[in-house]
């Protein structure tokens, strides 16, 4: 599913002046589930099946180990797509124009901001989300192994007590005092993030926290949602669905009353992932879960026809491509997506067919780092390459 999620960050964070058609058949546009909250809970799902497992099998030293290292990992992605554009914003013409809305000061060359983006305090647009992962990943260890322990319910309230922290505004005083002591190195804005790292951590830890029950058999999926409840759970679940997608597209065509829109825009911050975010999140995903898992062997046809839609979508090979290297096809999209702009300056506005083809090379172009990787060929996927890449994950 990580493909996925890529494919649509793609989609999304490209910009043309007067916005792009094909961008609106994305299901950011049905409610408040976007594509960032997807590849946060994968992750934080595959942080907990591969850790938990490496410290059952080696102890919790040699899994508290690989654990850091692919924080490190991250961070040389992090890093280096953060230097390829920075180096790109000095050759290219009039880069520091197009780029200001996303670089902010750093547009300007200021080897201050240079500094806070490579210590991932001030973050740039779309580069925001490998420094939240590597946090997610430092603090992972003990929680990993609490999970593996059987100890997981600790790692449930420390997070769920974070998250309400942050809706009740208790992080103001900390936040307040990182930009005061970051005042002192430089006056100005060096504190720049599109996540709040406490607010969002409810979803990296709810995968962690399932990823690593999965693995330790201390969850059966099948046998979870082959329950009697479970199939009422995801009825309720697609009626929260539904609402949210009623009150998102109540915005979007301007029928919504004005004293509900105002109660509801009160409940609606995506940086610290309020609580609209986080019920539609959990909503939708348990109603994904529910129908790959258990509908595809449902009685009923309809049921039976989306469950087996959904699973041979997440099984394309494209999709399952880039998302073996998701990492890598990340750091790539935000370059893409940053020389994508410039081309626009230079030589749009474009019309509809032009963007939707840019927009459609761009996706394409996603396979470029994954099939590098595997030193597969465009119809090799399946290679060698990918075997050996799938055995050392």
């Amino acid at each position: 599913m990580r493909g996925y999620f890529l494919v649509f960050m793609m989609l999304n964070h490209l910009t043309f002046t007067g916005g792009y058609l094909l961008v609106k058949f994305n299901h950011g546009e049905l409610g408040y589930v976007q594509d960032a909250q997807g590849f946060v809970f994968l992750s934080g799902m595959l942080v907990g099946m591969v850790y938990a497992r490496r410290m059952l099998k080696e102890g919790y030293a040699v899994g508290a180990r690989q654990i850091r290292k692919r924080a490190m990992d991250i961070y040389r992605y992090a890093a280096g797509s953060l230097l390829v554009i920075m180096a790109l914003g000095l050759v290219l013409t009039e880069s520091a124009t197009y780029w200001e809305p996303w670089l902010w000061q750093l547009a300007s060359h200021d080897p201050f901001y240079a500094v806070a983006s490579l210590l991932l305090v001030y973050q740039p647009t779309y580069m925001d989300i490998l420094p939240q992962y590597i946090i997610y990943m430092l603090v992972a260890p003990p929680l990993v192994w609490l999970c593996v322990t059987g100890r997981w319910r600790w790692v449930v309230a420390f997070s769920a007590v974070l998250w309400v922290t942050v809706q009740l505004g208790l992080h103001y005083p900390l936040a307040g005092g990182i930009r005061a002591l970051l005042d002192q190195v430089h006056e100005g804005r060096m504190l720049r993030t599109a996540f709040n790292v406490l607010g969002w951590q409810i979803v990296f830890m709810t995968g962690l926290v399932l990823g690593a029950l999965t693995v330790t058999g201390q969850i059966d999926w099948k046998k979870a949602f082959a329950r009697q409840g479970a199939a009422v759970l995801a009825w309720a679940a697609l009626v929260l669905v539904l609402c949210f997608m009623g009150i998102r597209l109540g915005f979007t065509f301007k029928l919504m009353p004005e004293d509900m829109a105002e109660q509801i825009r009160s409940l609606d911050s995506r940086v610290e992932f309020s609580f609209i975010y986080l019920v539609n999140f959990m909503a939708t995903g348990y109603l994904v879960a529910w129908t790959v898992i258990a509908g595809a062997e449902a009685r009923h046809r309809i049921v039976r026809a989306l469950g087996q839609g959904l699973r041979w979508i997440f099984s394309l090979s494209f999709l399952r491509l880039i998302g073996r290297h998701s990492l890598q096809v990340y750091a790539w999209h935000v370059i893409v997506i940053y020389l994508l702009k410039g081309v626009e300056h230079h030589y749009g506005p474009f019309n509809e067919w032009t963007k939707t083809a840019i927009a459609l090379l761009a996706i394409a172009s996603l396979a470029i780092p994954a099939l590098y990787r595997e030193r597969a060929g465009p119809f090799g996927f399946l290679q060698r390459g990918a075997d050996a890449s799938a055995r050392r994950r």
